[in-house]
């Protein structure tokens, strides 16, 4: 699927966007494949419709499948350049992009494409590790660096991390540099003391979660979320979630499809959220 008009996306609609790009990825390759697989996750006769509250998805007319940007051939620049394009039109639309598929790298460019209408965005994060690096093997646009680039380009004025638990001595300095709210594992007693400031924005990287969770992923970080764990903050978001990401899906690693199920099972349910606030 290629998503080659976005402007019929609808003042309100929540616009589901496949990133098949993982050209920033630093240990493996693979979640540029996982759009296809996370539709087919979400379209899987062994589950339904609906998320837990009881909303049918299916009957959600303000829910549309944009399909996958044609990154195809871009160069690093290029595909930045469409992955933001593709967020603004959606954003200046009035309309909220859930983006699937990709390695974090993605994250940059698709808050920067949504920062011309939502300047004051607060970004909550879920994930292992803080992407907070100035630089990671001489590549700033690294997958571990997406973060790095949002607040020193000013994109957020405030972020949020859940499920941290492999900081190192200059992502700690990084996060005190631009004032960021970590909660790490090694403290994580299960409840998020967080007032909400919208509108928000929700990155979910799958290794957030603990690996028995999410196998397919690239990077297997041990003690992490449960997919419980991780709803139950996403559903304490009570103001206005204005965009999202799931990445790092590695369908190269996954276990019968399992990790794919639990991305579509987010999806899902931020999707949800969305259309609620």
């Amino acid at each position: 699927m290629q998503a080659t008009d976005l402007t019929g996306v609808a003042k309100d609609a929540v616009a589901l966007l496949g990133v098949p790009w993982d050209e920033n990825s630093s240990f493996l390759r693979g979640p540029a494949e996982a759009p296809p697989v996370i539709r087919e996750a979400i379209q899987s006769p062994s589950a339904n419709s609906c998320v837990e509250s009881g909303l049918d998805l299916n009957q959600q007319t303000r829910l549309v499948d944009v399909g996958d940007l044609d990154l195809a051939g871009c160069t690093n620049e290029q595909a930045f350049d469409r992955i933001a394009n593709a967020t603004r039109t959606i954003g200046k639309r009035g309309a909220k992009p859930l983006s699937i598929g990709g390695d974090h790298a993605a994250t940059y460019p698709l808050v920067k494409g949504l920062a011309d209408t939502h300047p004051q965005l607060t970004i909550l994060h879920f994930d292992a590790h803080p992407d907070l690096y100035d630089e990671l093997d001489g590549n700033r646009m690294s997958h571990a660096c997406p973060f790095a680039r949002i607040l020193e380009n000013q994109l957020a004025t405030r972020l949020v991390q859940v499920g941290i638990r492999t900081m190192n001595p200059h992502q700690r300095e990084q996060a005190d540099r631009f004032g960021v709210e970590v909660f790490e594992m090694r403290n994580w007693r299960g409840v998020l003391d967080v007032k909400w400031n919208g509108p928000v924005y929700v990155s979910i990287d799958l290794d957030g979660l603990d690996p028995a969770f999410a196998p397919g992923v690239s990077h297997h970080e041990p003690g992490g979320l449960t997919t419980r764990e991780l709803l139950e903050v996403l559903w304490q978001v009570d103001v206005p979630i204005v965009g999202g990401d799931v990445v790092e899906l590695n369908p190269r690693r996954d276990l019968n499809g399992m990790t794919a199920m639990v991305a579509a099972k987010l999806v899902k349910e931020l999707a949800a959220c969305m259309l609620a606030r």
